[in-house]
This record gives structure tokens, C-alpha cells and sequence, in this order.
């Protein structure tokens, strides 16, 4: 045989086996990016910058629809130290914050208005009777869902440490006056939450702990879900505070919350990310259970999940829930998240977002709160958030 037809046998005998073997050439310079895809490639260097850039020492991540979860994982640590226990999405506890607002104080007057226990337009003095400060009197449930009952933020700290007990600072909030013209504009306020959460134990006569784990916790599977997490689950727990150069885990770090026993409507709740996932679930399915039960009219969910209050500037509120646009610079809810979603954020580090529209959820439960080393950490968590909400919807707009 001549050499060129050596050659030339070597050349296609090449090309057979690489057309066999199923070869691709790796990618060239300027090559399209692949489509995003519910996957580490698009979410992990999100999270993982936010921990590199020193915001919390650990997260977990659940990305979701009404019937699935697409994406669930844990980064990092409980805490900075290099030997902590790493995070568990599924085993690991995050102090959730004000998302107890609208995973048990929400959900819970949800329930209650279907049961013809509360009226959203009826004064809270109707539930409360010891509300009826001056200009309370036309303050209606409606309005402390919404926060525009013109009620301040939260009570002052000082104020807050020197009540004497539980009781002593629940009639420091009934006694509360309002700042602004109820209706008029949007104010955040904890203690909205604290009376919702006391119209919620006053008309269904129990605890709103007690209310939560029979009503919503239970019947939804959140199996670690609730407040005042006892001793044995400590360990799984990240923590929000230093105390005595030891971590503080457990302990609600809401000051409100804690001098009420750590069980309020604006914070207390505890629980793990596929927790928090199964409540989005329940969500999108407009008041239905994973196992078929009904436990909210679709008409009521939607009632509180639609946004009903925006003054042309600032945040969207539902009825217990953000809505967008948010009022923020860098959103939490990020760019591509629809019209019509809602969520909420917790200070602690935690953020829940739906877009009822896509069928989509992204839960971010972090221990922001625990000894951040970032000059900004809160700045960076929402980056994060947004980051992650964009990457979720273009995963979900790229399916086919």
C-alpha cells in the first residue's frame, strides 16, 4: 500500500470511531452558553459567593413548582468555624423571622375567615377590645395585613426590654396609637403581626403555637416546623447571635417575639427549607394539601396573595405578604419574577418567593443575622435572593 493511501485509511478510520464514540468538540470562544436548567451549574455559584463574600456562613436552597421540588441543596456551615456541621436542607433549622408572618399569622387568619371567625373590614378593637387607643377606632384587620394602619414599625427597644413580662408588653402594643392616617400609606410594622397573632388566639381560643402545629404545620408534613424548638433539636439549629463568645441557637432573635415567650405573629417560627417548601407547595396549589385536602378556599388565597395596596411609589403589599415591585434598589424577588408574585423576607436571613404565574417558588432560608464578616451583609443577601429568583425564571421560561 503507497503511504497516501495509508494515510488516508488512518484519516477515515479517525473520523468513523469519533462519529462512533459520539466525540463533541468542546466549546469555542464566543460559543452560546447552554440554556439554564434547574441545576448546581446556574444556582451553587450564586449561594456560594454570598458565603465567599462573608454575608452568612451557610444556606439552603429549595426551587420548586406546585407538585415538585426542581432543585433543593445545602452550602456551607452553621456557623464560620471550618469544623461546624454543614447544612442539611433537609435536617438543618433556620429561625425564619417575619416569614412566620405569612407561613402562621397569615395562613392562620386565612383560616378564620373562611371559618366566619374574622372579617377582614372589621375593627380590631371587634377581637381585641383593649385596642382603642386614639385614632383606633377604624383600624380594621384588613389594614394590619396590608400595613397601612399607619401603627409604627415596632415598639423601641429600651421599651420592649423594660416590660416585665409578656402580658405587660401586650398592653404596650394595644395601647399603641397610630403615626400616620390609617390607609393612607404603607408602614412595616411588627406590631401588625403581634395583634394579628392575638386576633388569631382570641377567636379560635387557643395559642396561636397550638393553632399553627394542628392547623397549618401538621396537616402540611412541616415535620421540624414550630416555635420554641425543643432541646433535642438544638444541634441542627444555625445560629442568629454570640453569646459570651459561644453561638446562640434556638432562640428566637426577634426582641418582640422573645419577651413574648417566642411565640408572636411576627416572628418565632422555625423550620428547614423542604419545610418551607411544602408551605410554597400548598400555596400554589391554592389552599390544597400534598395529600388532596382542602384546608383554604382558592378564592381566599387568592384574596391574600393578590396585591391590593400600591401608592405609586415604595412596596407592594398583599394581605400579609409582599408583593412586587418591592421599593428596593436591588430587588429580593430580582428582575424576572412576574406581575402578580408574592413573598417575604426575614431579617434573620430567610426569604420566601412565588410567582404564581411560572408555578414557581424559591425558598432561601441563611443565618444572615449570625456574625457576618461583610462590611454590608444585608446588601449582599439581597443579590443573592435576586440573583437566585432570575436564575429560577429564566430555568423555568428555558423548558419546554
Amino acid at each position: 500500500m503507497r503511504a497516501a493511501d495509508s494515510g488516508r485509511l488512518v484519516l477515515a478510520t479517525l473520523v468513523l470511531l469519533q462519529a462512533a464514540l459520539q466525540i463533541t468538540p468542546g466549546p469555542r470562544s464566543g460559543a452560546t452558553p447552554p440554556k439554564a436548567t434547574f441545576d448546581a451549574v446556574f444556582f451553587d455559584p450564586v449561594v456560594s459567593a454570598g458565603i465567599r463574600r462573608g454575608a452568612f456562613p451557610g444556606a439552603a436552597l429549595a426551587v420548586g413548582r406546585a407538585d415538585t421540588i426542581l432543585y433543593l441543596n445545602g452550602y456551607g456551615r452553621l456557623t464560620w468555624t471550618p469544623g461546624s456541621t454543614p447544612v442539611d436542607p433537609d435536617e438543618t433549622l433556620y429561625d425564619l423571622a417575619s416569614l412566620t408572618k405569612v407561613v402562621v399569622t397569615a395562613t392562620a387568619i386565612m383560616m378564620l375567615v373562611d371559618r366566619s371567625k374574622v372579617r377582614l373590614d372589621a375593627p380590631v378593637a371587634t377581637y381585641v377590645p383593649e385596642f382603642t387607643g386614639h385614632g383606633t377606632a377604624g383600624i380594621t384587620v384588613r389594614q394590619l395585613l396590608s400595613h397601612t394602619s399607619g401603627l409604627r414599625a415596632d415598639l423601641p427597644i429600651d421599651v420592649i426590654r423594660g416590660a416585665a413580662d409578656a402580658a405587660a408588653l401586650l398592653r404596650l402594643v394595644c395601647a399603641e396609637t397610630p403615626r400616620f392616617l390609617p390607609g393612607t400609606r404603607v408602614v412595616y410594622s411588627d406590631v401588625n403581626a403581634v395583634l394579628l397573632g392575638e386576633i388569631v388566639r382570641r377567636t379560635s381560643g387557643e395559642p396561636l403555637d397550638a393553632f399553627a402545629a394542628r392547623e397549618i404545620l401538621g396537616p402540611l408534613g412541616m415535620r421540624d416546623a414550630g416555635f420554641r424548638p425543643p432541646a433535642r433539636l438544638v444541634s441542627r439549629i444555625a445560629p442568629t447571635g454570640m453569646w459570651r463568645g459561644r453561638p446562640v441557637a434556638g432562640m428566637v432573635n426577634d426582641p418582640t417575639a422573645a419577651k413574648l415567650g417566642g411565640v408572636a405573629g411576627n416572628a418565632g417560627l422555625f423550620a428547614t427549607a423542604r419545610d418551607v417548601a411544602r408551605f410554597a407547595q400548598f400555596v400554589l396549589r391554592g389552599g390544597v394539601t400534598g395529600d388532596g385536602r382542602r384546608l383554604i378556599r382558592a378564592q381566599t388565597m387568592r384574596e391574600f396573595t393578590s396585591r391590593v395596596v400600591y401608592f405609586g411609589t415604595g412596596e407592594g403589599r398583599a394581605l400579609g405578604w409582599q408583593a412586587v415591585p418591592t421599593g428596593e434598589r436591588v430587588s429580593s424577588a430580582g428582575t424576572r419574577f412576574g406581575g402578580r408574585s408574592f413573598g417575604h423576607t426575614g431579617w434573620t436571613g430567610t426569604s420566601l418567593w412565588i410567582d404564581p404565574e411560572r408555578d414557581l417558588f424559591v425558598v432561601l432560608l441563611t443565618n444572615r443575622a449570625f456574625a457576618p464578616r461583610s462590611r454590608k451583609p444585608f446588601s449582599v443577601l439581597k443579590e443573592v435572593r435576586g440573583r437566585l429568583a432570575d436564575a429560577a425564571a429564566d430555568a423555568s421560561d428555558a423548558e419546554p
